[in-house]
């Protein structure tokens, strides 16, 4: 029998074609492969399209293209790394506390101290100071496995037990950390290899606990201004009151929930909250029933707002209103006016996708008592059908408008301020993977409307990873920066779903194979699952806003 060659082919992003041993780090390979310099230091590489630290070990012929700060991928990264050096340090200094991530508040993430209501000033100095001088002893951050018990015993014996409740529910005889300075954490994604690459970040107080801020991707070398945001605070604040009530805050806790056969009951109480909370907002509008005529749902793409306004239609009829439901999306331009992104490609998040001037005089219409034929439009032709269907509003009528921009004003500039009320929905998960990981909100959107494409509009995977880019840019352009200006804010966010989605997602995720664009997106989303015990989806209720992206839903879309 031949033996093996112990070299591998790379094939580098420069077109080059070049040998190396086997075995040999990714860092090494950068190092001597004549990469375009850049002002920015390569912190990763993606290796046959998954992203990889500079320390993995290539042991097979790859492609391999190097990672730099100054991009999206970096920048997250960075942050994750971030998040590390915060721990690393906090275990320094305070040994007997336990630091928890919360959530992200602008360009920062939230953290407490669990059981200490306020955090001294001097401490967060200290802190920061500390983590200073880490930095600027460039101390190495390494990938390695180590075996499972060993793992379980490390998190148990260093205080992190939601990281060791998430093994419980793990199999896997060898478990990958980084390491640094002797401290370990589980490596859910990559980190950058140094320590001395963090060197812009700021320690924030922000009772009860404080921010870790970071810069933009696309301004790494500066951190922004803070800018309050009271309503997605609110929210946070709100569900880690309902995380209290059904006593689960991390995924590991989930896994245990259902393995003891409470997760029956856990749907239904998660679903008693949904309720209530839209119960108090529809007493909240019928407080102000003589001046709302017009109700404004707006939110991100996968946000649920299509079933939360017509769950908020059934409790207004409960106050003797006649509500009308609006959907933005039958207002969209045809496709010969539909304006083009900067790739060329058909702008849907724009809105100037939309017919603004027929949508507002549609409702100043209705307002006045008058009938009009609401356009219906054909997303597959791209155009509206040729009739459209009537509508009027009764004499206790009260119209729900729901869609992405309904938050600017541009869209109802027609319509008086005082008889609009504007809700903001989003889904903003209070799970965390563990103490030191958190669920991004973006990625149980993204998992949602993975599901929900591929259900109901044909679309694969891989065509809604390629245009969730363009769905990203249009949020940050046209809909976070409104959503202060709603009168309430809704969180649609489940804290089972991610077991639920999982059984649909995962199958479609794996049709995307390792020579395919967005494979790199696609393993990581399947690694973030793998965390996630299955639950099958016949306990989900009729009326859950989950339904809206799993199907048999009671409501009509």
């Amino acid at each position: 029998m031949k033996a093996a060659s112990p070299f591998i082919k790379i094939n580098l992003s420069t077109g080059k074609i070049k040998e190396y041993p086997q075995g040999i780090a990714v860092n090494e390979i950068i190092k001597t492969a004549g990469f375009p310099e850049t002002n920015y230091p390569v912190i990763a590489a993606k290796v046959n399209n998954t992203i990889t630290s500079l320390s993995y070990r290539i042991v097979v012929n790859s492609t391999i293209e190097p990672i730099t700060l100054i991009s999206r991928t970096g920048t997250n990264i960075y942050r994750r790394s971030l998040c590390f050096l915060l721990h690393l340090t906090s275990r320094m200094i305070f040994p007997q506390r336990r630091l928890v991530i919360g959530h992200s508040l602008g360009k920062g993430y939230f953290y407490y101290f669990d059981g200490l209501e306020e955090i001294p000033q001097k401490d967060l100095e200290l802190l920061s100071g500390r983590m200073k001088n880490i930095v600027r002893e460039n101390l190495p951050i390494t990938r390695k496995v180590i075996s499972y018990m060993d793992a379980v015993d490390y998190f148990h014996n260093n205080n992190q037990p939601d990281t060791e409740l998430l093994l419980k529910y793990r199999n896997d005889p060898k478990i990958p950390v980084y390491e640094c300075g002797g401290f370990l954490d589980i490596a859910h994604e990559p980190l950058v290899p140094w320590t001395g690459i963090l060197t812009v970040f700021e320690i924030m107080n922000y009772p009860p606990g404080f921010l870790l801020r970071y810069f933009s991707f696309n301004n790494p070398g500066k951190i922004e201004e803070f800018k309050e945001n009271p309503v997605l605070f609110s929210i946070y604040r709100e569900y880690k009151t309902w995380g209290k009530i059904l006593k689960v805050h991390c995924v590991g806790a989930l896994n245990e929930s259902i393995t003891r056969g409470k997760i029956k009951e856990f749907i239904q109480v998660a679903e008693a909250l949904h309720n209530k909370k839209i119960l108090e907002i529809a007493d909240k509008i019928a407080g102000q029933k003589t001046r709302i005529r017009v109700i404004l749902i707006a939110g991100p793409s996968s946000s649920g707002k299509t079933t939360f306004a017509k769950r908020l239609a059934i409790q207004l009829c409960l106050y003797g209103f006649d509500p009308v439901h609006i959907s933005i999306d039958n207002y969209f331009l045809p496709r010969d006016k539909t304006p083009v992104d900067e790739d060329g490609n058909y702008n849907f998040e724009t809105i100037k996708a939309l017919d603004i001037a027929l949508f507002n005089e549609h409702l100043s219409a209705l307002l006045r008592g008058k009938e009009i034929e609401m356009p219906d439009f054909n997303f597959v032709l791209g155009d509206r059908k040729p009739e459209g269907f009537l509508l009027r509003l009764e004499e206790n009528g009260i119209i729900i408008c729901e869609g992405i921009h309904l938050l600017n004003e541009v869209l109802t500039s027609q319509v008086k301020k005082e008889q609009k009320f504007k809700i903001y929905v989003s889904a903003l998960t209070q799970l965390n993977l563990d103490d030191h990981s958190r669920i991004s909100t973006t990625d149980n959107r993204l998992i949602r409307r993975i599901v929900r494409d591929n259900q109901f509009r044909g679309y694969s995977a891989q065509e809604t990873l390629t245009m969730w880019k363009s769905v990203r840019r249009g949020e940050n352009t046209n809909i976070f920066p409104f959503q202060n200006s709603a009168d309430t804010a809704f969180n649609s966010a489940l804290d089972y779903e991610l077991s639920i989605l999982k059984v649909y997602a995962e199958p479609l995720l794996k049709t995307i194979k390792p020579n395919m664009e967005n494979y790199d997106e696609a393993t990581r989303l399947l690694s973030f699952l793998s965390n996630f015990t299955p639950v099958p989806s016949n306990w989900v209720p009729s009326e859950s806003i989950l339904r809206e992206f799993i199907g048999e839903s009671s409501f009509k879309y």
